[in-house]
């Protein structure tokens, strides 16, 4: 289990938690379920870092909730916000015990496995190196969506993930992408962070993928 860590007080819009917390727990299932159906560790691990973030931004949505209530009316309306909070952490906590399924070598039924084998979609995290020639370009120069398919949902720099990076964001070294694609989007995608791609495949057709 992690552990509660002390947050400081900042003065953020209730709004702006509000959306970072449904992002975030929204993330968390995509990734969780994409580590245990391809027994991803990384993955996993990553849902687990998630789930301090949405722990720190409940604890400043009630914060930031608290200081707006002035008297018993406020506090009957602010009731419904932090208990939308609650749930929030709820989510978060169950998708991290499903990653953990996967931290803990628990495997899942095979028939599982094979039904969702077969989506159209898989997500990846893959790390961006010195020769990469992602470096340095931004997400809208890259248009990584348009040429191989592959949609970045976040961006973990350090000890911060940045979800819903804009296209004016640039790609730095060491930079880990989290991203959504098909299994040829995403295994290119993994060969340009890496630098064993050089180039950025040109768009493909339908039918030339399934011929991959």
């Amino acid at each position: 289990m992690h552990v509660a860590r002390r947050v400081k007080y900042k003065p953020i819009s209730v709004r702006e938690l509000l959306t970072e917390l449904q992002t975030t727990t929204m993330l968390m299932i995509d990734l969780a379920y994409s580590a245990v159906l391809f027994n991803d560790v990384e993955l996993a691990e990553e849902v687990s870092e998630m789930e301090e973030k949405v722990d720190d931004l409940k604890t400043l949505l009630i914060m930031n909730t608290a200081i707006a209530i002035r008297d018993a009316e406020d506090a009957e309306e602010m009731m419904a916000i932090m208990r939308m909070g609650t749930v929030a952490d709820r989510i978060s906590d169950a998708a991290g015990d499903i990653a953990r399924t996967v931290l803990l070598g628990i495997g899942v039924d095979p028939f599982v496995v094979e039904a969702f084998s077969k989506t159209q979609e898989r997500l990846i995290r893959s790390k961006v190196l010195k020769q990469s020639i992602l470096v340095g370009k931004t997400f809208a120069e890259l248009q990584l969506e348009t040429n191989i398919g592959v949609n970045i949902i976040a961006v973990r720099r350090g000890k911060e993930l940045i979800t819903r990076p804009e296209g004016d964001m640039s790609v730095r070294e060491e930079d880990v992408l989290i991203a959504r694609g098909s299994d040829v989007g995403i295994l290119e995608l993994d060969k340009l962070a890496r630098g064993e791609l050089m180039s950025i495949p040109r768009p493909r057709m339908a039918f030339e993928e399934e011929r991959l």
